[in-house]
């Protein structure tokens, strides 16, 4: 009985071991604590664009952009649906942004964005 008290504690300690002085945060961050998820906009960096059209009547932008890691896109020019009307209204075609993107509802949209100076 002793004997399977200690491989069970040793099995615990092997499991355990890896994780010795990490944060949770840490842990989330890496998908180590299952059942813990943080969410898209949280985890998501800001991505580097250029407007290409914007479509105010439409709720669309069209963005030449670079690697969305979040949403694992390569770099390409695409249209997407904004979260707010007033987010295009700081814009104009030929604008540098800064923005965050998320897919909901089986389209890919905006929800933040800021022109670069």
């Amino acid at each position: 009985m002793k004997y399977l008290k200690f491989l069970a504690a040793a099995g615990l300690v092997a499991i355990a071991a890896p994780f010795a002085g990490t944060t949770n945060a840490q842990m989330m961050d890496h998908g180590h604590m299952p059942g813990m998820k943080m969410d898209n906009t949280a985890a998501a960096a800001m991505t580097d664009g250029e407007v290409r059209k914007i479509d105010k009547d439409n709720l669309k932008i069209t963005l030449k952009h670079r690697d969305i890691k979040s949403l694992e896109m390569p770099a390409m020019t695409m249209v997407f649906k904004v979260k707010d009307a007033a987010m295009l209204d700081q814009l104009k075609v030929g604008s540098a942004v800064k923005f965050m993107a998320e897919k909901a509802d089986g389209a890919f949209v905006v929800t933040a964005i800021e022109a670069v100076k």
